[in-house]
């Protein structure tokens, strides 16, 4: 059972939160009865907080406006998701003209947690990596999360129980070698010891995550970030495309990121204009193909179809609605629309 003073502090939590707090609901979330309440309250007023009381029907307790805390209390995934957001928004840009600001706030909020938790989230914050722009708003549960980083960090197997995406539930034990964040979801990649092979999992899709006894070493050189995007491109799937693209990798990545193709720029021929722009082979594995032409022509780019001659009918079929369209004129006085056309009143 907690001690009073430990309620006494989620109270002042509870305040801090803001707006005007009743009695019955502050009993209610401390587990105490009014009584003890309103006991804890003046507990608080006795130590300087300016704890104002609201009477009448709805009345109830709140802090005085532009009060400010001097200690910061949070809670794990508080502090979590305040660092988290700061290093999001450093890499993302957003803080560009700000840094020192967002470094001061972060290094703040270091300084006032226990020691424990400050060694959790460097775990975390050191075998993080982001795929692209940073989505912190889909931050898994910390349970999970600290015990993975920390494995990270120390080069520790973890025991993990997991729910693949048709339902199944298994255990399973894993080297992990990194996290990765990428579009708004969170992975872990590393080394299946028991198959010895590489996987990638789902932080959502794990119920629970436990360090095991023993080290292990991981790969020299290894990029998790790099290992889940090509596992992505590489996936299984019921199409394998292979195009050839006139224009550097960067500029075919703007319509065909990491995550969705390989892109490798080829060699220039023997004897080939220097001035000439490059060619790029791209490799991709899709379920469907129907999506494709639409972003080959957004490519703007010259391209040749290796495979499959699906691809090709399908891009034939695009261009030739296309040009279907362009040529057709609105009769005069009467804008295009549903109406126009034949057999329309």
């Amino acid at each position: 059972m907690p001690r009073p003073t430990a309620r006494v502090l989620a109270l002042l939590e509870l305040l801090q939160s803001g707006g005007l707090r009743t009695v019955a609901e502050l009993a209610d979330r401390l587990d105490v009865d009014e009584r003890t309440v309103r006991r804890y309250v003046n507990h608080l007023i006795d130590l300087d907080v300016p704890v104002e009381s609201v009477r009448g029907r709805y009345g109830g307790y709140r802090l005085a406006p532009g009060f400010r805390m001097p200690p910061l209390m949070l809670s794990d995934d508080e502090a979590l998701a305040v660092l988290l957001g700061l290093v999001a928004s450093r890499r993302s840009g957003l803080t560009t003209a700000t840094g020192t600001a967002g470094e001061t706030a972060a290094a703040k909020v270091r300084r006032v947690l226990p020691e424990r938790l400050v060694r959790r989230l460097d775990a975390v914050l050191d075998s993080l990596a982001f795929t692209g722009a940073p989505d912190t708003s889909a931050a898994p549960e910390t349970a999970v999360l600290l015990p993975i980083a920390d494995a990270v960090r120390h080069h520790r197997p973890i025991s993990i129980r997991y729910t693949a995406a048709d339902g199944r539930h298994s255990e399973r034990t894993l080297h992990p070698h990194g996290l990765v964040a990428h579009a708004g979801k969170w992975y872990v990649t590393g080394a299946d010891p028991t198959i010895g092979e590489d996987r990638t999992f789902r932080l959502d899709r794990i119920a629970v995550a436990k360090t095991l006894p023993g080290s292990f070493e991981p790969p020299a050189g290894l990029d998790p970030a790099q290992r889940l995007l090509q596992g992505f491109a590489t996936a299984p799937y019921r199409h394998e495309v292979t195009l050839r693209v006139q224009g550097t990798a960067e500029q075919i990545r703007a319509r065909l990121p990491a995550g969705v193709a390989l892109v490798a720029e080829l060699p220039s021929a023997s004897g080939a204009d220097p001035q000439a722009e490059r060619w790029s082979r791209v490799d991709m594995r899709v379920d469907r193909l129907d999506w494709l032409p639409a972003v080959l022509a957004s490519l703007d780019r010259p391209f040749v179809i290796e495979r499959p001659d699906e691809l090709r009918d399908l891009v034939v079929a695009l261009a030739d609605r296309l040009a279907d369209s362009a040529r057709r004129r609105a009769p005069e006085g009467r804008p295009p629309g549903p109406g126009t056309g034949s057999g329309n009143p």
